[in-house]
């Protein structure tokens, strides 16, 4: 059975583990494996431009031996009329896997439900998986274990934060979620991982207040206001948002060792200040670069089915 990443569920507590381990070896050789997976085709398609999503695979895969081919939407056939499971049909005939940045989740599941393939979720409206294993191996980095952390979320309860619910519950951190009201996480998504923290710890929490969300955190996450495609909200975002800018007083709320994440790009002077993103807590580079060694382990992963890291070299 072909096996896919659509959203953190598709590999779980034991998948986000073996997958760190993976990332933490490929990044100590700096992902040079190059016979790992000669002579593989990794396929993207960007339906949203990007720049750490599409440098960060192209990097994975050549670090892996692959060949990425970049596809943009206008070089496709989906734009003529061509329905989603025929392409996942014919790029499944020359491809080793796809990942693809698009709008819905069901384009993603569609794919994934017709392709012989693994298919990866490199963004959507709903979840923006590879941000999160990065996410957490920046984490790791900083403070070992992630049992006891407390990750306070400001901002909107978009895609990545969805994907930052899941890993809470899968890794039993404790993630303090503060939004404008109107603008919360999806529910389903916020029961779902507090059922598996009851399981392995930690707890999601909830609210409008970003003074007590970041009090005694060990990092503080944010994310732009206004998303790819909202663009049209933003200056009605920056009015509710104004409130939620992550700057020097909040910082000064969390634990003494706290860091400071963002997935980038950020809009600088609304949800953070340079002095935040510029300064020593801040690790923003760090969880970027990290996109390139999680995804390098999810390729190998979900092409070679295999989960120790003695063939990459």
């Amino acid at each position: 059975m072909t096996r896919h990443f659509l959203t953190l569920d598709s590999i779980g507590r034991d998948g986000i583990l073996v997958n760190l381990e993976l990332a933490r070896h490929l990044k100590s050789i700096k992902g040079m494996a190059q016979d790992t997976i000669a002579g593989g085709r990794l396929g993207l398609i960007f339906d949203k431009p990007s720049t750490r999503t599409r440098v960060s695979f192209e990097a994975a895969a050549w670090g892996l031996g692959m060949l990425p081919i970049t596809l943009r939407p206008d070089e496709l056939q989906l734009g003529r009329g061509e329905t989603i499971a025929d392409t996942a049909r014919v790029l499944s005939r020359y491809l080793s896997a796809l990942a693809i940045r698009t709008f819905e989740q069901s384009k993603v599941e569609e794919l994934a439900r017709y392709s012989t393939i693994p298919i990866i979720n490199a963004l959507t409206d709903d979840h923006h998986p590879c941000q999160a294993l990065a996410d957490v191996m920046t984490l790791q980095e900083e403070f070992g274990d992630f049992a006891g952390l407390r990750v306070a979320f400001i901002g909107d309860g978009n895609n990545v934060c969805h994907s930052l619910i899941q890993a809470a519950g899968y890794l039993g951190f404790t993630l303090a979620i503060s939004t404008p009201e109107g603008f919360e996480p999806k529910a389903e998504i916020v029961e779902a991982a507090r059922a598996n923290c009851r399981e392995n710890g930690g707890c999601i929490e909830l609210g409008h207040d970003v003074r007590a969300a970041a009090s005694g955190a060990d990092a503080i996450y944010t994310d732009v206001w206004a998303s790819m495609g909202q663009e049209k909200e933003r200056e009605e975002r920056a009015r509710i948002f104004a409130g939620y800018r992550v700057d020097r007083d909040l910082m000064a709320l969390a634990a003494p060792r706290a860091i400071f994440l963002h997935c980038l790009p950020a809009h600088r002077g609304d949800e953070v200040t340079d002095e935040v993103i510029d300064g020593p807590q801040s690790r923003v580079w760090d969880q970027a670069e990290n996109r390139w060694f999680t995804e390098q382990a999810l390729l190998y992963m979900l092409i070679t089915g295999e989960e120790r890291w003695e063939r990459l070299g």
